[in-house]
């Protein structure tokens, strides 16, 4: 039987078969300004011809699925023929869902893939999670770890110890991509250009120049100082979906510190806003949200460990689990849902 692994994140869902190639593709519809009667679906956005100005139809808020018929649209297309052409009859599927995820969205999401879709055996089961059964697998000597799991709509601190995660010692942060993407566009539109409109171009911004400092203070006194001496400041090209499809960053030997480009091309500099705006996962209250930052949470977390080794595992994405000798256990087959319901979810899912 083929497993069928899916990251079902807020902003993108990372998806493919065991031990194959994975696809990342946006977790949501889109409308354009241009085409502003046609929905476009998950990675049919490479179809828009101006993807500016995009208007989101996200199926999560505040980090929970909510919005069933736009997840139903996303998953129809990831299914079907258009990519994974998925053989219900013959898989099992391996899905992600939030920490503290609400029994509703469950139930709900429990129906879909039985009754709906028709898989064949299922396993909810948290991101941070996969990460540690990973860790433990590579390290069976070890008795705890700690999973950073930083997402589009918050942070989590999640301790494990002997393989099951530990609910009491879980530290929520309501700081995640988002929230950074939302604060560049702010900054970015008071000092140079509005761009509040422009999320998808931003985030990009974000993910191709942004970085976490390692010296702070070092940086910002770096990246106060003028012309090359700036080793900071980046110069990004923006797309104008004409000549240029996807805005890139300047090679260093390419930047023209005096004056002006002379390629007509639209140019955003940008120096301390490379890592002032991760910082906020570390410090929150800098832009005014009370809320401990990563180091905190993680001794808030840590407090509730037992005594022993400790290691920290960085979430980057999920870990397959069907070669596991342990894998047959954790699922929960259709045969198994149609005799007992959500009350056989709920029993093998509380891993």
């Amino acid at each position: 039987m083929a497993t069928l692994v899916l990251d079902n994140g807020a902003y993108t869902a990372k998806i493919g078969y065991n031990h194959e190639k994975v696809s990342v593709i946006p977790n949501c519809q889109f409308r354009s300004k241009t085409s502003r009667l046609k929905t476009f679906t998950a990675n049919q956005l490479d179809e828009i011809k101006d993807p500016s100005g995009l208007f989101y139809i996200l199926p999560f808020q505040k980090g929970y699925l909510v919005n069933w018929d736009v997840q139903r649209k996303v998953w129809d297309h990831l299914f079907g023929k258009e990519m994974f052409k998925v053989e219900f009859a013959d898989t099992s599927i391996v899905i992600t869902e939030p920490y503290f995820n609400f029994t509703s969205i469950q139930e709900s999401m429990n129906e879909i893939l039985f009754e709906e879709y028709q898989f064949q055996s299922a396993l909810r089961i948290n991101a941070g999670s996969l990460s540690a059964h990973h860790y433990f697998h590579m390290n069976p000597s070890q008795l705890c770890c700690l999973v950073v799991d930083s997402g589009f709509s918050f942070t989590h601190i999640a301790p494990y110890c002997r393989s099951r995660k530990m609910n009491e010692g879980i530290s929520r942060i309501n700081v995640g991509g988002k929230l950074l993407t939302n604060h560049l566009k702010e900054i970015i539109s008071y000092r140079q250009l509005h761009v509040m409109d422009e999320t998808h171009v931003i985030n990009q911004v974000k993910e191709d120049v942004c970085y976490v400092s390692q010296e702070f203070y070092k940086d910002m006194e770096i990246a106060q100082l003028k012309g090359e001496e700036n080793t900071v400041m980046r110069d990004y090209v923006l797309p104008d979906f004409s000549s240029i499809k996807k805005g890139f960053c300047k090679p260093r030997e390419e930047m023209v510190f005096t004056g002006k480009y002379k390629t007509g091309e639209q140019i955003l500099r940008l120096a301390n806003e490379r890592f002032a705006v991760p910082e906020m996962l570390f410090h929150p209250s800098d832009i005014g949200i009370q809320e401990m930052g990563i180091p905190e949470a993680i001794v808030h977390s840590i407090q509730s460990m037992p005594e022993g080794d400790l290691n920290f595992v960085l979430k980057e994405n999920a870990t397959l689990l069907s070669h596991n000798p342990d894998y047959d256990e954790m699922v929960v087959t259709r045969e198994d849902y149609e005799e007992n319901g959500h009350f056989i979810c709920e029993e093998k899912f509380d891993i």
